[in-house]
C-alpha cells in the first residue's frame, strides 16, 4: 500500500484517459522548501564521476545556478570546411555542463536535477559492464563496459491529455502532490513539503519524463474508467448522516486507490541509495527489483529524520527497459557466466544469447561467438 507519513489522497479528477489524484497534507514538511531553477540551454551534460558523463534534454532544476556567458561549450547544428575562418560560424545549439546530479549550492541549499537522479541510476546499472575476462565478450565488453548507455523517453507534453488535464484541473487545498494515470496505469508520482512549491511546479510536470508504455496509452486514448462507487441513499435521513456517508465513501477510495491502484509504488525487493545529506534531510534514489511482467517504478526522495516523505518524483519502466535491467542484473548475479545465467533464467545459452541481441546488448558479445549462438538457435529452432 502507498501511503506515506502525513499524506492522505484526495477525490481523483478525469480527463478523458488522465486521472490525477491529488495527495494532501494537513501540515508542510517544515524547514524545507523546492524552487525552480529554468535552464535556457536544456541540453544538459553532467559529469557524473569518473570520466562518465550523463546527457540528456534537462529543462529545469529545483536549485541551479547558470550563466549567459558566451563562453560557454555549444554543439553546431551543423559542420562545414573551411579553409580559413573567414566566415562566421554555423548556428550552434548551446550545451550546458553540469557537475554532479545533485550538489551543495551554499551552505543550506542542494541543487538537483529532477528525475535525472533517477534515470542516471537506472543507465548506470552494472555500467562497468563483465568483471571476469570470460572468453564469450567481446574486447569492448570488457574495456568499455556497456558505454554509451541511452535510453528514450517522451516529454509530459507528448503524453495526449496531460497538458489540458494539468490546465483544466483543480489544485486543492492542502495539495502537495500527485499520482498521474494514463487510461488508468500509474505514470508516475510527485510530492512536495509544502503546498506553494506544487502550485509553483504542477505545470513541470509538462516537462516530465514518461515512459513508452504511458506515451502509447496517451495516443491511443482509452478513457478512464468509472471508479465511483456512489452513495447508498438507504438509512440517510438527515443532513449530517449524507455527510457521514460522503466522509466514508472518500475513505474507501483512499484505501482502494493506495492499496490497488498505487500499491506497485511499493517494491520490497527493491534498493536506494542516498546521494546527499542536507540539514537533516536525505536525498536518496531507488530502484525496483526489475520483476518481470509487474509495475517496475525508478525514483527519486527526500525523507526528513523522522522518515517523513517531503518530495518524491517517480518514472515508470516500460516492458523493455524493465527487461534490460533484469537481464543485467541476472548476468551480475551470476558473474556474466553465460552458461549460469542462462540456467537461471531456464533458458538455453543461445537463447540468452539472442536475448541479449534483441535487448540492444548484442555488441557485448564477440561477433564470432554472437554468429555461433544465432548458428545454433535455428538448428534448434530458438527465436
Amino acid at each position: 500500500m502507498f501511503r506515506p507519513d502525513g499524506l492522505t489522497t484526495g477525490p481523483a479528477q478525469v480527463w478523458n484517459a488522465i486521472r490525477l489524484v491529488p495527495l494532501l497534507r494537513e501540515e508542510p514538511v517544515p524547514h524545507l522548501r523546492l524552487h525552480r531553477r529554468v535552464y535556457e540551454q536544456p541540453v544538459s551534460v553532467v559529469e557524473v564521476g569518473d570520466g562518465t558523463v550523463y546527457t540528456a534534454y534537462v529543462p529545469h532544476a529545483f536549485v541551479a545556478t547558470w550563466s549567459e556567458d558566451d563562453r560557454l561549450p555549444a554543439a553546431s547544428y551543423g559542420t562545414r570546411l573551411l579553409e580559413r575562418d573567414t566566415r562566421p560560424a554555423p548556428p550552434r545549439m548551446p550545451v550546458r555542463t553540469t557537475r554532479r546530479m545533485a550538489r551543495k549550492a551554499g551552505k543550506d541549499r542542494l541543487r538537483f536535477l529532477p528525475l535525472h537522479l533517477a534515470v542516471e541510476g537506472y543507465l548506470a546499472l552494472h555500467f562497468g559492464g563483465p568483471e571476469i575476462v570470460w572468453e564469450e565478450w567481446s574486447r569492448r565488453a570488457v574495456a568499455r563496459g556497456l558505454s554509451p548507455r541511452c535510453e528514450e523517453t517522451y516529454l509530459g507534453s507528448e503524453v495526449r491529455g496531460l497538458e489540458d488535464a494539468l490546465r483544466i484541473f483543480e489544485i486543492h487545498p492542502g495539495q502537495c502532490g500527485v499520482l498521474v494515470y494514463v487510461a488508468d496505469a500509474l505514470a508516475g508520482a510527485f510530492v512536495t513539503p509544502h503546498q506553494d512549491d506544487y502550485r509553483a511546479l504542477h505545470p513541470t510536470l509538462v516537462e516530465d519524463l514518461f515512459g513508452e508504455l504511458i506515451y502509447m496509452y496517451g495516443l491511443l486514448g482509452a478513457p478512464a474508467g468509472d471508479l465511483s462507487a456512489g452513495i447508498d441513499g438507504g438509512g440517510i435521513r438527515s443532513l449530517a448522516d449524507l455527510r457521514a456517508a460522503a466522509a466514508r465513501a472518500r475513505d474507501a477510495w483512499a484505501d482502494f486507490h493506495d492499496g490497488t491502484m498505487a500499491g506497485g509504488l511499493r517494491d520490497p525487493d527493491g534498493s536506494r541509495q542516498v546521494v546527499q545529506f542536507l540539514n537533516g534531510f536525505e536525498l536518496a534514489r531507488f530502484m525496483p527489483s526489475f520483476g518481470l511482467r509487474r509495475e517496475n517504478h525508478i525514483g527519486e526522495a527526500i525523507v526528513d529524520e523522522e522518515g517523513r516523505l517531503a518530495y518524491m518524483k517517480t518514472f515508470r519502466l516500460s516492458d523493455g527497459q524493465v527487461r534490460r535491467g533484469h537481464l543485467l542484473k541476472q548476468l551480475a548475479r551470476h558473474g556474466w557466466r553465460l552458461a549460469d545465467t542462462a540456467a537461471s533464467l531456464g533458458v538455453g545459452e543461445a537463447a540468452l544469447a539472442l536475448r541479449l541481441e534483441r535487448s540492444g546488448f548484442g555488441h557485448l558479445l564477440r561477433q564470432d561467438v554472437l554468429d555461433h549462438y544465432r548458428a545454433q538457435a535455428r538448428r534448434e529452432g530458438v527465436t
